[in-house]
């Protein structure tokens, strides 16, 4: 750590700092969920396509996931708070614009431009918390509470989203943005400060294209393929995505001021720990989407009833964060990921015994199980990534962490949950390819009723088994491949990249 970091005794300022920082993540993190309940009332009001409508939920992740690199190098380079300034602004502009939205094409604009401002917020976040707590204990004390803060936006976002509809139209899902916007914009300059950064060079212009559009193309046709089956287009756009990461990676090694350390990847503990950050949320993303789609569409359980049935689990999801770096400091990284894995492979394993006539006592359960491994996850990715390098790379490698939980809540429903459709596809009545289409059929008997509730809950089953199966073949790699002791929780001796790499993976 640097002479200029010499006190590390936090005070009230930092940890109002914290609070500050902390609107702007919730915020984020909620609006990738908020509108899985609002999309019914934004279907009626709007009348999209069906792949406007896809585009209206994938929109926003999409445009978060492929820019979390660049926003966070240009953070690093040219200041955190003032890019946090910017980036709460334009944030808060594009969730009025989506709140009174009268089209979806000017819905799908405004959600997206919300991402880009998104992009902007969690990296240069991460950044400036590792600026206000010196101390690694105190350090990791506050990323946990920010990865909390980040987790409870993704399991709270449709419970909110619950409450407003029960009151309001959906544009009031986006509304809510604004006071805690205007708080963040009031507070931020008082109690936080420009971090000064010693980023040299310029900022590469071809490895910013190439990172956001092969991450964005990649994901996009993956998504397609997944959903609707092999076609032209959509292939040779995901053959050009992996092409222009391929182009990254390379240029990577090449330039002398990358966008992305890759050597940090080097170090086992570093590795699985990304790794980490994607998985949970493809298995979180998936078992929340189809989990809610049983609750309503199978069990006929409202939609309040439902949001509410998902608290126990996301206050155990919240609570973990905030006490996985306790957990960390005393037993080590290697505990922490293999307890993740496994505790979340149990807990999917939990929505097996679930039938179309009752499973309610195993949802609660297996989010309950599974929120300790997901609350894992949070804290110890996001505290892994900016422990592994200098405070000049935290926003960086902050961005790493962050870029592959999004990418890993996009992936989620595209694989795991197109793997439920197809075997609906397969297995149900073969009127409509989603239970919902099939059970508003005018004139539909109970039979087919029955047999399309049973196809949908053997597609949630397959899901989720899959799904467990991956965490356990995780949790096993890190039991194998992780080294034992607790010497990855000791501190760099000096501020510099090798310094901060031998703390991650010692």
């Amino acid at each position: 750590m640097s002479e200029q970091h010499a006190s590390n005794s936090p005070g009230l300022r930092s940890w109002l700092g914290l609070l500050v920082v902390l609107g702007p993540v919730l915020l984020v993190s909620m609006d990738g969920s908020i509108l899985y309940l609002a999309m019914p009332r934004v279907s009626q009001d709007l009348a999209p396509t069906a792949a406007q409508a896809l585009w209206t939920l994938d929109s926003y992740g999409f445009a978060v996931g492929s820019l979390l690199v660049t926003f966070g190098n240009l953070g690093d380079r040219y200041g955190r708070l003032r890019l946090l300034m910017v980036g709460t602004t334009v944030f808060g502009l594009a969730s009025a614009a989506s709140a009174f939205a009268s089209s979806p094409e000017l819905l799908i604009a405004s959600r997206a431009l919300m991402g880009i401002a998104g992009a902007t917020l969690l990296p240069s976040a991460l950044a400036v918390l590792s600026e206000l707590f010196n101390d690694p204990k105190r350090r990791a004390q506050a990323i946990g509470i920010f990865a909390a803060a980040f987790a409870a936006g993704f399991a709270i976002g449709p419970l909110a989203g619950g409450v407003l509809l029960e009151r309001f139209w959906w544009g009031s899902v986006f509304l809510i943005n604004l006071p805690v916007i205007a708080l963040f914009l009031i507070f931020a300059p008082f109690l936080l400060r420009e971090v000064s950064v010693s980023r040299p060079g310029p900022v590469d212009l071809l490895s910013v294209v190439s990172s956001s559009l092969g991450i964005l193309m990649a994901v996009y046709a993956l998504k397609h393929v997944a959903a609707d089956g092999f076609s032209v287009l959509p292939s040779l756009i995901g053959v050009a995505g992996i092409a222009l990461l391929v182009v990254f990676v390379r240029r990577q090694q090449r330039i002398p001021h990358p966008l992305m350390d890759f050597s940090l990847f080097r170090e086992r503990v570093f590795t699985v720990a990304i790794i980490t950050g994607l998985l949970p949320l493809a298995a979180w993303s998936a078992a929340a989407y189809l989990s809610g789609m049983y609750l309503q569409s199978v069990l006929d359980i409202p939609v309040l009833h439902t949001a509410l049935l998902a608290l126990p689990g996301a206050l155990i999801l919240t609570l973990t964060c905030i006490a996985t770096p306790m957990v960390v400091d005393r037993f080590g990284k290697r505990a922490a990921l293999i307890v993740c894995h496994f505790s979340i492979a149990a807990g999917l394993l939990l929505l097996l015994p679930t039938t179309i006539s009752g499973g309610v006592g195993w949802y609660t359960a297996s989010t309950c199980v599974a929120g300790l491994g997901y609350g894992i996850s949070f804290a110890v990715v996001a505290d892994t990534a900016v422990g592994a390098v200098p405070p000049s790379r935290a926003g960086s490698a902050g961005a790493i962490a962050e870029t592959s939980n999004e990418i890993g809540n996009a992936l989620g429903i595209a694989v795991i949950g197109s793997l439920a459709a197809l075997l609906f596809r397969l297995q149900g009545p073969n009127l409509a390819q989603t239970l919902d289409e099939t059970l508003q059929l005018p004139g539909l008997s109970g039979s087919v009723a029955h047999e399309a509730k049973s196809a949908f809950v053997l597609g949630l089953h397959v899901a989720v088994a899959v799904a467990s199966l991956l965490h356990l073949a995780l949790g096993a790699l890190a039991l194998r491949w992780l080294p034992k002791g607790r010497g990855e929780a000791e501190q760099p001796a000096a501020d510099t990249p090798g310094a901060a790499v031998d703390h991650v993976g010692a």
